[in-house]
């Protein structure tokens, strides 16, 4: 079966499951794993932060960073349909009592600036305290470009706001942008790191930033459940990825834009626009329930009009699927 739905769905390499079986391990929540105490100094180094913290999911590791900047009666603006916002359970409201302000997503991917700006509450006790701007990146596989991220940070600074970032797929941002993961990162107090998408590592993200924030975001780790014990056989898959699986990402793009070719020359697909990273988005008048049960038949698994690329598709596969789509009607 060919997979699409996510590239959540990869599964490690078996040069990966070595290096997990010959970690060396200790009691993480005693601070006491060697493993995950260097990949959090690898993380914190390679995007230029001054520490880091390794939580099981990359929906603890965001709302570790929601609660590291904001309390209760405070609010995040945020894109309306970013993960964070959507998809992650309210975390922020129920748990932190934290309001988010959901504003919509340009075209590619950025929260406008000027709407961010009026969004911002005045010092008046009818409005929550707004107190955070978070941003993805990629946005539905979309890169925000750095000087847009630049005039973001300079906006947020001016008021005074911090700044999160849902990182999920930074590395396939930075990848596509050819620049180093600090260049991104720069613009940000915190950064959440998925592990377990295109790197490809079975669980884990990080939370990355200065020393304040990751020491408040550890307490809360703790208090969510996320202390975990002898975790370096994780942190090991993480390090791997860190080390092997970052400059590979360019075959997933790869694989998008090839698929994304072959489809602009058939009638029977849109698609919203030629992709940046590993995503195909199919544009809404594509009948995406036939094509996925057209899809099912040959062996590919879709979910809706995303079709994602990741280590685990081959060019095989890929071949696989625009032959299947050729004979789509």
């Amino acid at each position: 079966m060919i997979d699409l739905r996510s590239d959540t769905v990869t599964k490690p390499t078996r040069a990966m499951l070595e290096v997990m079986g010959e970690a060396e391990t200790g009691d993480d929540v005693y601070g006491e794993d060697p493993t995950v105490n260097a990949l959090e100094r690898f993380a914190a180094a390679l995007t230029g932060k001054e520490a880091a913290v390794f939580a099981p999911t990359g929906t603890q590791s965001n709302l570790l960073g929601l609660l590291s900047h904001c309390g209760r009666g405070h609010e995040y603006i945020v894109g309306h349909t970013a993960h964070t916002y959507m998809y992650e359970g309210g975390g922020a409201a129920v748990l932190g009592g934290i309001q988010p302000c959901p504003l919509p997503f340009a075209a590619d991917g950025s929260l406008p600036l000027d709407a961010v700006e009026k969004a911002i509450k005045p010092d008046d006790a009818h409005f929550a305290i707004t107190r955070l701007v978070c941003l993805e990146n990629t946005q539905a596989g979309k890169v925000l470009p750095l000087d847009y991220l630049q005039r973001y940070s300079e906006l947020t600074r001016q008021w005074g706001l911090k700044r999160h970032l849902d990182g999920a797929r930074l590395f396939n941002a930075a990848v596509a942008l050819d620049v180093p993961v600090a260049q991104i990162c720069q613009y940000f107090d915190t950064v959440s790191i998925c592990l377990s998408k295109g790197l490809a590592c079975p669980v884990g993200s990080l939370l990355v930033g200065d020393e304040d924030a990751i020491r408040s975001a550890r307490r809360w780790r703790k208090m969510l459940g996320g202390g975990m014990r002898q975790a370096g056989i994780l942190a090991a898959a993480g390090l791997y990825a860190l080390e092997n699986n970052v400059q590979r990402l360019r075959e997933d793009h790869d694989k998008a834009r090839r698929v994304a070719d072959a489809l602009a020359s058939l009638p029977a697909f849109t698609l919203q626009a030629a992709p940046q990273t590993n995503m195909v988005m199919l544009d809404a008048a594509t009948d995406v329930e036939s094509l996925a049960r057209h899809l099912e038949s040959d062996g590919i698994r879709t979910a809706g009009t995303r079709w994602v690329f990741h280590q685990d598709v081959s060019d095989d596969d890929v071949d696989r699927l625009i032959e299947s789509c050729r004979r789509f009607r």
